[in-house]
């Protein structure tokens, strides 16, 4: 049977129609930016530029151009490795706390902040961990408060880490994560 080249691009349409939506750049559940995130596995190149906000002494020094993703955990955990191997190495965990994706940051500034998904946002496309708490962080302390995660098309991602002092955004650091070669 042969087909006509406008059948062939009618079905090449409904094709790609059909298929778009599976391979769409913005994950619309928790699970699906947990999965993402399970993904960036690997070494990344990042460039930091502070958008906002004068540096901590911490964010002062120079950091390394490396960030490291790994799931453990029999896949249950990643752990992200800021500034692998420099004097301001920072961890951050993200892990599934039932239908919720949630974030701690292990900071250089020693205190430890507990952030949550936003399902709002997650709606209307942003990847946004907004603050709930944490460990070692008395009122008014510096602390990483939120993390906005964006998936680029070109393959590299990008991540704002908003810090805040005396109940106020004090800093926004821009992280663009590129694979490793």
């Amino acid at each position: 049977m042969k087909l006509s080249h406008a059948r062939v691009v009618m079905l090449t349409v409904v094709a790609l129609l059909i298929v778009a939506p599976a391979h769409a750049g913005d994950p619309s559940t928790p699970a699906d930016v947990f999965a993402k995130l399970k993904m960036m596995e690997g070494t990344w190149n990042a460039n930091l530029e502070q958008t906002a906000g004068e540096p901590h002494e911490e964010e002062a020094a120079p950091l390394s151009s490396s960030h490291e993703f790994r799931v453990s955990g029999a896949g249950s955990v990643v752990m992200e490795v800021m500034g692998a191997g420099s004097e301001h190495e920072m961890i951050n965990m993200y892990h599934m706390d039932g239908e919720d994706l949630v974030l701690t940051h292990y900071c250089a500034a020693g205190n430890q902040p507990t952030m949550k998904l936003d399902g709002e946002m997650l709606a209307e496309g942003k990847t946004h961990f907004a603050f709930t708490g944490g460990t070692n962080l008395k009122p008014g302390d510096q602390h990483i408060h939120s993390v906005t995660w964006e998936w680029q098309e070109n393959g590299s991602a990008v991540a704002d880490w908003t810090s805040w002092s005396d109940g106020a955004q004090d800093a926004v650091m821009h992280f663009v994560l590129t694979p490793s070669d």
